[in-house]
Parts: C-alpha cells; sequence; structure tokens
C-alpha cells in the first residue's frame, strides 16, 4: 500500500517523531515494568538464600543449595556440608546477582550489562526449574506458546520477562538514568578546531 504524495510527508514526520519517542519511553517503561512486577520478585527469592545475621551474608542457607542444585541436596539428604567450594561460589554468585542485577536496572546503572546478566540468570533459573526438580515440570508450569492460554509459569511469564530485559540490551536505559547521568559526565568536549 502506498500513501497519496500528499500524506507521504507527514507519515515520514510522524513516524520519525514516534522513533525518537520510542527510543525515550521503551526504555524506561521497560525499567518501570520491571520495578513494578520482578524487582520485589527477585529480592524476596534472594532473601530466601541468606544465612542467619550478619553472616549470612557469606553463609547461604539451606534453602538456597536446595533450589540451586535440588537433585545434589537430595541424593545428599540435604546435608549442605558434603558439598564443595564450587557449590558456594555458585550459590553465592546466584543470590548476589539477584539482589544486585535487578537494583543496577532500577537505577538505569550497567543497564545494558545487567539486563544480559537477568537474561543469563533466568535461563539457568528456567532449566533448574524444569530439570533440577524431579524432571520435566508439569506441562501447566511449563505452558506451551500459541495455546490461548497466557499464565504458565516458565514459557509464557518468562518470554515477557525477556522481553523486558531485550528491550533494555538494544536501547540501554533511556535519558531518565544513572547510565546517562554517568556518558554526559564523561563525554568527551567537542574538538574545536
Amino acid at each position: 500500500m502506498t500513501l497519496p504524495q500528499s500524506l507521504a510527508p507527514s507519515w515520514t514526520a510522524a513516524t520519525r517523531l514516534l522513533d525518537r519517542a520510542g527510543d525515550e519511553i521503551l526504555p524506561l517503561l521497560a525499567r518501570f515494568a520491571f520495578a513494578a512486577t520482578l524487582l520485589g520478585y527477585f529480592w524476596a527469592s534472594a532473601k530466601t538464600k541468606l544465612g542467619d545475621g550478619l553472616l549470612g551474608l557469606f553463609q547461604p542457607s539451606l534453602n538456597a543449595y536446595a533450589q540451586i542444585f535440588p537433585r545434589q541436596m537430595e541424593a545428599l539428604n540435604y546435608d549442605a556440608s558434603q558439598l564443595g567450594l564450587f557449590h558456594w561460589a555458585v550459590v553465592m554468585a546466584g543470590t548476589w546477582a539477584e539482589f544486585i542485577l535487578p537494583l543496577l536496572i532500577v537505577l538505569g546503572l550497567a543497564t545494558r550489562v545487567s539486563a544480559l546478566g537477568m537474561v543469563g540468570f533466568v535461563i539457568v533459573q528456567s532449566l533448574t526449574d524444569l530439570y533440577g526438580h524431579g524432571g520435566i515440570a508439569h506441562v501447566e508450569t511449563l505452558g506451551a506458546w500459541f495455546d490461548r492460554i497466557p499464565d504458565a509459569p516458565i514459557l509464557d511469564q518468562r518470554l515477557f520477562w525477556m522481553l523486558v530485559f531485550t528491550t533494555l540490551i538494544l536501547k540501554g536505559a533511556g535519558s531518565l538514568s544513572l547510565d546517562a547521568l554517568v556518558k554526559r559526565r564523561y563525554q568527551p568536549l567537542p574538538h574545536t578546531a
């Protein structure tokens, strides 16, 4: 379909305006959607992985090991002391990633890297949910795309999560972010002749 010649300049101007507005609005909306729906989810999950007291920041809870290494923990009768340094490091990295990466996304600091980290985190989380907890999850949990039922926790919900993360990876945090502030602060001055 072609536009009449008289409408073409107006259409072009309108689409350019929408493109510029999208570059500003989409990152802000993606960060807002993340803060409104997923920030609390990830932080609540991370809190369950912390041990007791101040040292709990570096001594994960039994729950942390059970969530991240469900099959190994079951095989060891839930005795985390039989796990090694590797397991501790993975649990600590996962726990702190669940606190730090969401915070960075909301603040709009190192947003692209943080969103990419969250993509990796959600992939590992999803694979653990599907295979680590007793084999492939129930069909209702896994869900299916194109089935007219939009609320399966794994395929449906996490597809939307990935859309938010991909928007931030591709568009950055937008102008209302710490990334933009840092960029303005450290942007080189124009070279004058």
